[in-house]
């Protein structure tokens, strides 16, 4: 159980991470990014097999599965922020 809340953390600070440089500009921190990762992982979990798209399993899939959530999240934040 703790092994892999460790790992919903560690896969989401590098989803948000990246996203934050795929996205230029939206750094959150760490807390944010871990976030934002998160965040992501369960976007993409939710929205990629509904599209047809199915990553391989395992850590990398894993990251890059919450990297697509994430950078879709930030664009969405994006185009909110540029609104107000």
């Amino acid at each position: 159980m703790i092994e892999s809340a460790i790992v919903w953390l560690v896969v989401g600070a590098v989803a948000g991470w990246l996203a934050g440089l795929i996205m230029k500009g939206y750094g959150f921190g760490l807390l944010g990014n871990i976030v934002v990762g998160i965040l992501g992982a369960v976007i993409a979990g939710w929205l990629l097999p509904w599209l047809g798209f199915v990553l391989v399993g395992g850590i990398v899939g894993a990251i890059i599965n919450a990297v697509i959530g994430a950078v879709i999240l930030l664009a969405i934040i994006g185009l909110f922020k540029k609104k107000t």
